[in-house]
């Protein structure tokens, strides 16, 4: 379910809600798009959306049109749709973390060597390991300071690439404060707008939305929520 369009064992569902309103009646397209232009009259940056679909069982059984929001490897599923004589809205945040297989690292094996082997042909063997060093040492840089140097083009593309993404994300990628806190901006945010969006529909055919299930934001063991401290009493 993350970056790459396609669900992952190694998904992790960090918030997952779902609300029902009994006798209500909406068409799913037209809660997407009020989600979609909620989230640009916020200017919630940097966010791809698409519409993708679910089967509700095996490969033959029907399938549910979910609404996804995608932020670098966080990604937003939703869902509002009928059930029986009710309506349901359903939130899942999902973040993949990135994952190192092997093949990766012998897909950028064959690369250097062919690139190795096109060098020695015109250079030389000595040029040829100079030029294939100073070639390696070009592409740890420019990865290790792609944003700095103003490539956030490049940023994109290596994050999305399904060889290089991974390494270049865990080995070069710096994670920085920023990127902590944006992580937690959208996490709180994007779940916040659905839900207010849900409540205000609802409401306006007055009808109460009843939150059935809620599984409280964890982001590894940093990230549970914290309740506020009680003030000490007088002494």
């Amino acid at each position: 379910m993350g970056i790459f369009g396609f669900k992952s064992k190694n998904d992790e569902v960090l918030d997952h809600w779902i609300s029902f309103a009994d006798g209500f009646s909406l068409p799913p397209e037209e809660f997407y798009g009020a989600v979609e232009k909620e989230l640009a009259a916020r200017k919630v940056p940097s966010m791809e959306m698409s519409r993708v679909e679910y089967a509700e069982g095996g490969l033959l059984s029907d399938k549910r049109v979910y609404l996804r929001m995608i932020r670098e490897r966080l990604a937003f599923d939703m869902c509002a749709a009928p059930f029986g004589t009710s309506y349901f809205f359903s939130c899942r945040t999902v973040y993949s973390p990135p994952q190192i297989r092997f093949w990766h690292i012998a897909v950028l094996l064959v690369f250097f060597y062919l690139v190795y082997c096109l060098l020695l042909k015109y250079l030389g063997l000595v040029y040829a390991i100079v030029a294939l060093l100073a070639l390696f040492l070009a592409v740890i840089e420019t990865f290790r300071n792609a944003v700095a140097l103003g490539l956030a083009d490049l940023d994109n593309a290596l994050m999305k690439s399904p060889v290089i993404g991974p390494i270049y994300e865990r080995w070069f990628r710096k994670e920085t404060y920023y990127r902590q806190d944006a992580r937690l901006a959208y996490l709180n945010i994007v779940p916040a707008i659905i839900k207010e969006l849900a409540e205000s529909v609802t409401g306006a055919k007055g009808i109460k939305l009843v939150r059935q299930y809620e599984r409280a934001p964890i982001f590894g063991e940093l990230y549970k929520p914290v309740p506020p401290r009680k003030p000490e009493p007088e002494k």
